[in-house]
């Protein structure tokens, strides 16, 4: 897998980021991390420089969630994740709590049953053919857009495949993760912004289950590492510093 290693020491902290993203996309994050431990991030299969594609069940990506914190000693860690991101710190840390001390999850929920990528799928299918970076932030408004594409021949293209993306997608869709969440028994934070459009109450829930803390952010989208990120780090800082146990 691709791994980047952001620097610092001690605790292993592992970023996990969401769907369409990659490692490299946490840089700015990472460089506040470094004094809190060890920051890691991996590209998760089928995104970034991943070889991997699929199997895409939830279970995989947390197995590789696990063999990655195995294999780079980071045990027990602090995961931090993004969206998709989130959902497999939540499901790592209820199926191998051995390796986790602690999760931050932002804006993602356990329960989006009845959605199916038809909702969005139009939009990816109306880009048109990328000519430049500038072409793409034009028409993709996601941030560090720039990340996840990459010059070919006939133009600039999504690193990802968007059929990987839609099989990743589409789980989510036709199962609930409540069970992960209620299994899950180390300290949380779960980071949600306001103008996210998933589905209302879902975090405060999560963090009312696992007896951790619930932070809305409602000037942010999706992304609020990077929309919000002030308020961000304030509120991962101050978990990092008074929540969790020592080792």
């Amino acid at each position: 897998m691709s791994v980047a290693e952001f620097g610092g020491s001690g605790q292993g902290i592992l970023l996990l980021h969401g769907l369409m993203s990659r490692a490299s996309t946490w840089w700015t994050v990472a460089q506040w991390l470094k004094p809190y431990g060890r920051v890691v991030a991996t590209d998760a299969r089928g995104h970034g420089r991943n070889p991997r594609r699929g199997p895409f069940r939830t279970e995989d990506f947390v197995a590789d969630a696990a063999e990655t914190i195995e294999r780079l000693d980071l045990g027990p860690a602090v995961v931090i994740g993004h969206s998709m991101g989130g959902l497999h710190a939540w499901a790592l840390a209820a199926t191998r709590p051995d390796l986790v001390r602690a999760v931050v999850a932002e804006d993602v929920v356990p329960d989006n049953t009845g959605r199916t990528v038809d909702e969005w799928r139009w939009y990816f299918d109306s880009w048109p053919v990328f000519e430049s970076v500038a072409h793409v932030r034009s028409v993709v408004r996601v941030p560090r857009v720039e990340e996840l594409f990459e010059e070919r021949a006939d133009g600039w293209h999504l690193i990802a495949r968007l059929a990987d993306l839609y099989e990743i997608a589409a789980e989510w869709g036709e199962r609930s993760y409540w069970e992960f969440v209620d299994a899950i028994a180390c300290p949380t934070l779960t980071v949600e912004a306001g103008r996210g459009g998933l589905r209302a109450g879902q975090m405060a829930e999560v963090a009312r289950r696992t007896g951790g803390a619930h932070l809305l952010v409602p000037e942010s989208g999706h992304v609020v590492h990077d929309e919000a990120p002030e308020v961000y780090r304030g509120a991962v800082e101050a978990f990092l510093s008074g929540s969790i146990p020592p080792v």
